[in-house]
């Protein structure tokens, strides 16, 4: 009898929630889902493709990506915290909304770490300082010389309000004195343009979307905020060879999910992302993108992403940015 009344509550248990543990049931039975918080084109966006590709196949099941742009990242995040953690809805998760945006944005509607399940780390990418070809400008002295000499405060693009460009460009602002005004974009593409344009003339964008146009020699790239050169842009000095020591913000990628997502849901992801990071072509294209992947256990990853928030989100809130 005992037997039989706990099988009848822990039925009545997911009447009332809804439905049945995602992990009883067979995982994945239909499309998953990749929400990617800036617009098609850029690194998250890139990243969330080719790991969509290299694990559908295993997964057996198509996984579409799903570009969801706006607010530093903040809308994404909050439509994915909002899914049911069933394992059909993920996040290319990245520094913006889950660190910088929070501390910038008020009242997002989510908690960067208790509303999410962290599954798996997948690399970093470092941010670059980058001018039009107009500029004069040949090294960051010069640079930080020709800010000085505008009649008005330099305007710079970033890829939103939160992102990391943004607050590169306001550690940039403290560490150095210079007063810069700023742009944000809804992503890195229209910022591009823009900058292309020479409607603006200065960015601090990600390394990947620059590389192109430093090498053609559209735009003039000054340092990479990263303890090591990169080897897309090897002749471009750290900000600490630019004499800008502690100047370093790196945007991170990795793969969320809704809060509560079943553990053997998690186990599987978690594997087949690391699986992704030893295969060739993916890692060719993270390179491509000036990636440098990474590998951490579950547990690691939700750690970091703790540690993050408790330590580049506070620096954030003491820069007292905001909006609303």
């Amino acid at each position: 009898m005992r037997l039989l009344r706990n099988v009848v509550l822990a039925v009545l248990a997911c009447l009332i929630h809804g439905h049945m543990p995602a992990s009883a049931q067979e995982w994945p039975s239909r499309p998953i889902r990749i929400v990617v918080v800036f617009p098609p084109g850029g690194s998250s966006d890139i990243v969330a493709r080719v790991l969509a590709d290299t694990i559908a196949p295993r997964l057996n099941q198509r996984i579409v990506v799903d570009n969801r742009p706006g607010a530093g990242g903040t809308v994404a995040a909050l439509h994915v915290s909002q899914q049911p953690a069933d394992g059909y809805t993920l996040m290319l998760s990245n520094t913006a909304p889950i660190v910088t945006s929070p501390p910038i944005y008020r009242n997002t509607g989510y908690d960067p770490a208790r509303g999410f399940t962290h599954i798996a780390y997948i690399g970093a990418t470092p941010m670059v300082v980058v001018t039009h070809n107009s500029v004069p400008a040949r090294n960051m002295q010069e640079l930080m010389a020709w800010m000085r000499a505008q009649p008005a405060p330099p305007v710079y693009g970033s890829s939103g309000v939160g992102s990391v460009g943004h607050i590169l460009g306001s550690m940039f602002e403290t560490r150095t004195g210079i007063a810069l005004t700023h742009a944000p974009y809804r992503g890195a593409q229209p910022m591009q343009a823009d900058l292309l344009g020479g409607s603006i003339l200065l960015s601090f964008d990600t390394l990947p979307e620059n590389v192109e146009n430093v090498r053609a020699g559209r735009t003039r790239a000054y340092a990479v905020s990263a303890p090591a050169r990169n080897p897309m842009l090897p002749e471009v000095p750290t900000t600490a060879e630019a004499g800008l020591e502690g100047l370093l913000a790196e945007n991170w990628l990795g793969l969320s999910a809704p809060a509560g997502l079943p553990a053997p849901i998690v186990a599987r992801l978690h594997a087949e992302v690391n699986w992704a990071l030893t295969q060739p072509a993916m890692l060719e294209r993270l390179a491509q993108n000036g990636i440098t992947p990474g590998s951490m256990s579950q547990p690691e990853f939700a750690a970091f992403v703790q540690q993050q928030i408790d330590t580049v989100g506070a620096a954030v809130r003491a820069m007292n940015l905001s909006v609303n």
